[in-house]
């Protein structure tokens, strides 16, 4: 893909506009339920960040995988199918608003397919094995829906790193970019260090850009500046409101941060991040915002 310069925009956090627009996602499979139960609704959604400004459109298979598709009633067919849906449903919204932005399949971690919050922990009770097949099998699916690119995003773990790296390698590469959720201003979330993880998903193939997402925006400017270090790919970051999630309560907790301050996307910009988007907490006005910033200092064409 062409990157814009300074950088081009992100879409937000899917489930964020969804509940502005009431839709409740107390579910297994979050905002995949509604590849089932109202596919409009997830148009409508892709298409209120197209409406904002977003160059790339992030599906919505984050959360969703066949066995969990599966698990809400479908036969192994349809599971595939409605998997593979979600890149059909982006391409809709693109095409309803006329617009040249792109569509990333979503790639999530296998502990956002449990719903218990182990995605930002990284502490699963599966071997090696298990995870390259579960992202190997998901990975087929959602390669051949043709997507632009593929967003694997919100990885916990070098172990996890390694399991999709080997699922890549069955699947054959294809344009992504990688990024890691995080929990301080030098570790991911299952407390390897930024520089090594950064390292190693920099080396799979096809990989175009490399960084953070789902994470506090006060620390994503530390995190980018540690993974220039050790990578000249293009850095991709997406933050969070700046909340912290409690898995008992099934919500965000803390005061929101805003995740398009401009200070934070002018030194996010200066270490190397050439994508830039939301994630959990960002919905269409700070996507619009990250548009007008970016146009505002983007060279004379």
């Amino acid at each position: 893909m062409n990157l814009r310069s300074p950088f081009t925009v992100l879409d937000g956090g899917l489930s964020t506009v969804l509940e502005a627009r009431g839709v409740d996602l107390k579910h297994p499979l979050w905002t995949g339920r509604l590849i089932i139960e109202s596919p409009e609704t997830l148009i409508e959604a892709h298409g209120d960040y197209l409406r904002a400004g977003a160059e790339v459109i992030i599906t919505a298979s984050y959360q969703s995988s066949v066995a969990g598709l599966e698990k809400a009633g479908l036969t192994h067919a349809e599971a595939e199918a409605a998997l593979g849906s979600t890149t059909t449903l982006a391409r809709e919204a693109v095409s309803r608003h006329g617009s040249p932005a792109l569509v990333a399949a979503s790639v999530g971690p296998y502990g956002a397919t449990r719903a218990d919050g182990s995605e930002y922990r990284g502490d699963y009770d599966v071997d090696a094995a298990q995870l390259r097949e579960f992202h190997r099998r998901r990975l087929n699916v959602l390669v051949d829906s043709a997507p632009d690119l593929l967003a694997v995003e919100t990885i916990p773990t070098m172990f996890e790193v390694h399991a999709i790296a080997a699922a890549i390698a069955a699947t054959g590469a294809t344009p992504s970019w990688f990024s890691f959720v995080c929990r301080d201003e030098a570790h991911t979330a299952g407390g390897d260090r930024i520089e090594d993880a950064i390292a190693v998903a920099a080396g799979i193939p096809g990989i175009i850009a490399v960084g953070v997402n789902c994470t506090d925006p006060r620390l994503i400017g530390p995190l980018l500046e540690r993974a220039a270090t050790v990578t000249d790919l293009p850095l991709v970051a997406y933050a969070n409101g700046g909340q912290n999630w409690n898995t008992a309560a099934g919500a965000w907790d803390g005061d929101p941060i805003a995740p398009d301050d401009p200070a934070f996307v002018a030194s996010w910009v200066a270490s190397g991040a050439r994508m830039i988007g939301g994630c959990c907490g960002a919905g269409p006005a700070h996507i619009a915002s990250l548009r007008r910033q970016r146009d505002a200092t983007a060279p004379a064409r």
